[in-house]
């Protein structure tokens, strides 16, 4: 079942390092690397990229899509209608093509004349014709959305056609043609969600976190984050801080009063000190949401002829690296992006631990070093090494277990705790997975369970921002000077939810999405 690897010199149990590092920056998307189809591929992007300027010459002139407009333009305020092709690009069964603003529902009596608009939400089959001559474009489902029940609160249409190049391109140059319509910029049907209140701020990065996901973990995380969970969290402790910045501000105005109820101030600190508890535990977190979203550093080390470069295409099920009996096969740290137990993960194979024989090994062998000491360093303190350091986690994997005799000693007893496994038969290789899918969960949080993660630095920076505020709360002997604070703590949350953001910052989060979303 498993292909025997050349890669050992069968002589004696060789030892494996498989640190999973945090701290990696954003981690590549995972891409396909079929190379019969690379041509292929090319020429369909260029040829998607070809009808998509026709559509947009056909709205507004010869003018390059991709050019950003200003914040107002996006706005839903403005007026325009816009339309974009919201699936997919490629020869495909069918495409989805839709319509945001208010003259939507005449771009549809226009294509589909002179039908009436079908009812609300439900699938309507109707011939779709060019407007300028009339000639049939498609026969295809149609659906439409009256606002503000819609995904942007908009007027919306959307037309479900035949996902042939001539059919999409045919019926986004009919679009094109209508008065009021033109092409939508990337991100703004989300845009528009926000601006008319269907998504707050942490949705809209759930929502792309979620276009985005490769793996299942991602996939848990943003969707609890476009449920709404982060959110609902954050109003939560606005609201808190409203009730406490209310009593705060009633002292100051009816402290005399005798109608004031007693221990008004003792309950807004009872209140703000349970929620410096909170915030303090989510900033606690070691940034894993993030870690999560950009991918964990699991770097593979050891000496040479250990068997690293086998194990990395075994966990990577492709042939990443060059396996061979000679020692020093492996020169340079070898990346490859894969999905490990459901967590996205930076693999890294690098250069056997011993002193290099010609320049270029001992460059290989200086940068695996950067990665983590080993043996004499590492091994001999695996043992005692905390796992609560997440900066740097452990594993000890005992490679070449199929040569041990089943009749000779194991492993002494001083060795720390430590994984067997043979990358030739495959045996322990579901040990070792449980074991990376334990220390990555450790890393970069379980998505299925406990309270919603922080996935951004945005989120982690409101936060603290937050906490530093009610610190001064606590430390303000002028009742004017806490109620202030207060009030900056509480901005911090709303802002959070995308209240009082700033063009810039929207701008920066809507720029991640793709045209028609």
């Amino acid at each position: 079942m498993y292909p025997k690897a050349p890669n050992d010199d069968r002589e004696s149990l060789s030892t494996l390092l498989v640190v999973p590092r945090s701290g990696r920056g954003v981690l590549p998307r995972l891409e396909a690397t079929q190379a019969g189809r690379a041509g292929g591929v090319a020429g369909c992007k260029s040829m998607w990229r070809g009808l998509w300027t026709l559509a947009a010459q056909a709205a507004r002139g010869p003018r390059r899509l991709c050019t950003r407009r200003s914040s107002s333009a996006l706005a839903p305020g403005s007026g325009a209608t816009i339309f974009a092709l919201s699936s997919g690009q490629g020869r495909c069964g069918v495409a989805v093509i839709r319509t945001s603003g208010p003259a939507s529902g005449q771009a549809l009596r226009i294509l589909t004349a002179p039908r009436d608009l079908p009812p609300a939400r439900h699938a309507s089959l109707r011939l779709l014709s060019d407007p300028r001559s009339g000639e049939p474009l498609d026969r295809a489902l149609v659906l439409w959305f009256p606002g503000p029940k819609s995904f942007t609160g908009e007027d919306c249409v959307e037309f479900h056609v035949h996902g042939g190049p001539a059919v999409v391109s045919g019926v986004l140059q009919a679009l094109g043609s209508v008065p009021g319509l033109r092409p939508a910029e990337a991100g703004e049907f989300t845009r528009r969600a926000f601006a008319h209140g269907k998504l707050n701020l942490t949705e809209v990065e759930g929502l792309a976190d979620l276009i985005h996901a490769e793996t299942e973990a991602q996939r848990r995380q943003a969707l609890r984050q476009l449920d709404g969970e982060l959110g609902h969290l954050c109003r939560g402790w606005a609201e808190t801080l409203t009730k406490a910045l209310a009593h705060v501000e009633a002292y100051i105005d009816f402290g005399e009063d005798d109608n004031l109820e007693e221990g008004v101030l003792e309950q807004a600190d009872i209140e703000v000190r349970a929620l410096q508890v909170a915030l303090g535990a989510h900033l606690r977190d070691a940034r894993r949401g993030q870690r999560l979203r950009s991918g964990a550093h699991v770097v593979v080390t050891g000496p040479p002829n250990a068997g690293k470069s086998s194990l990395v295409n075994l966990l990577s099920r492709k042939p990443v690296s060059i396996v061979s009996p000679e020692p020093g096969t492996t020169r340079d740290v070898l990346e490859t992006p894969v999905d490990l137990a459901g967590f996205p993960v930076l693999l890294s194979d690098t250069a056997g631990l011993r002193e290099g024989v010609g320049p270029v090994e001992q460059e290989g062998v200086r940068r695996a070093r950067e990665s983590c000491n080993f043996l004499a360093t590492v091994v001999a303190s695996v043992g005692a090494q905390s796992h609560s350091d997440s900066s740097q986690r452990l594993l000890l994997v005992l490679n070449k277990s199929d040569l041990l005799s089943t009749e000779g000693p194991g492993p002494g007893p001083d060795m720390p705790p430590h994984l067997l496994l043979s990358c030739v038969t495959g045996e322990g290789l579901d040990g070792l997975l449980e074991a990376l899918r334990e220390e990555l969960a450790a890393v970069c949080g379980d998505p299925s369970t406990g309270p919603p993660l922080l996935t951004r630095a945005r989120h982690q920076h409101h936060l603290q921002g937050c906490l530093d505020a009610l610190g001064h709360y606590k430390q303000s002997k002028d009742l004017a000077l806490a109620a202030e604070a207060l009030r900056v703590a509480r901005g911090h949350l709303t802002r959070l939810t995308g209240g009082g953001g700033t063009e810039e910052i929207l701008d920066i989060i809507f720029r991640d999405f793709c045209v028609g979303k």
